[in-house]
């Protein structure tokens, strides 16, 4: 049970292990980063009792000088995700926050999320490229793909025929962050798929590996050509500057997918902390931890939050 753990929190370190392995988790690899923190916990902590874990957590990721941040983040990551299984039976249990080991100097980077109008703006931009005509629907197709779904940036564009499931209403995306998934979509976005696909398949191949989205020459996109289309239009239409990397990137239509989807149940006024889990699967996530790099409070989501809250407590109080 416990996994060769030996230190005070053996117990409990075995208990999570065997707890993810149940819901189909191998762990091999998280395993040896929390037997790591274990020897640590064992050398540094003393009894269970007066276990400081804040300073041990601290101590064991700063215990190699010249990590790379991100090799320390992903450590951190394993014990965040332990540490919030403790609190399961401890609701003043310690859990770290992200920002204990920042990625990069610029963690404090907040995504973009856009606008229903802005959305628009961009598929009108999406009309009106300069570039070849035959690409113009293309790029189209691959915002409302975007925005409609939540698929990383390269998820869509390395789409093939045999991965668009116009029938069944889903895309088939397969091997993404070590993961196969299927990705179901809305009947609206099956009709401008379903248009986009007999104008292509009277120019391109139509064989099952056959990228879905194409160039105008009838090859696929490059996910790096396909961004820089994409980051053109942003600047173009004034939402990011004209040089630089600040401002709006392609990849934030994830996030606004999210954040949209978020907004949307709290409009419904549906259990939204019960819904979680589906958008963290629908997003490809294991848990949702890694949804929630996703969700950004925006002003409209926290007065919905905040309208509900007051009319919870209001009913509350009523006798």
């Amino acid at each position: 049970m416990n996994e060769d753990f030996h230190s005070p929190l053996a117990r409990e370190l075995g208990q999570f292990v065997a707890h993810r392995r149940a819901m189909g988790y191998s762990y091999h690899r998280v395993v040896a980063t929390l037997q790591s923190f274990d020897r640590y916990v064992l050398a540094h902590g003393g009894s269970k009792r007066a276990l400081p874990l804040a300073e041990l957590l601290r101590g064991w990721l700063s215990r190699r000088s010249g990590r790379k941040p991100v090799s320390v983040a992903v450590d951190l990551g394993a014990l965040r995700q332990f540490f919030r299984y403790r609190r399961r039976f401890d609701s003043d249990g310690f859990v770290p926050g992200r920002e204990w080991a920042p990625q990069s100097p610029h963690s404090d980077f907040v995504p973009h999320v856009f606008s229903a109008d802005q959305i628009r703006a961009l598929l009108d931009e999406a009309g009106r490229l300069r570039c070849d005509l035959r690409a113009r629907p293309v790029i189209r197709l691959l915002i409302l793909i975007l925005y409609c779904t939540g698929l990383r940036f390269g998820e869509a564009v390395r789409l093939e025929i045999q991965d668009v499931d116009l029938h069944g209403r889903v895309f088939h995306v397969r091997e993404s962050k070590g993961k196969t998934r299927w990705v179901p979509f809305r009947v609206d976005l099956a009709r401008e798929l379903q248009r986009y696909r007999r104008q292509r398949d009277g120019v391109a191949s139509t064989a099952p590996h056959a990228p879905f989205l194409i160039r105008p020459d009838g090859q696929a996109f490059t996910v790096k050509g396909a961004s820089s289309i994409v980051r053109g239009m942003l600047r173009r239409l004034g939402f990011k500057p004209l040089r630089g990397r600040v401002g709006p990137r392609p990849y934030d239509l994830r996030h606004t997918f999210a954040v949209h989807r978020l907004t949307s149940w709290h409009r419904a006024r549906v259990d939204v902390h019960a819904r979680f889990p589906l958008l963290s699967a629908y997003l490809g996530h294991d848990d949702i931890m890694g949804t929630e790099v996703y969700l950004h409070a925006t002003p409209e989501l926290m007065e919905l939050a905040s309208r509900r809250l007051h009319t919870r407590l209001h009913t509350a109080e009523m006798p």
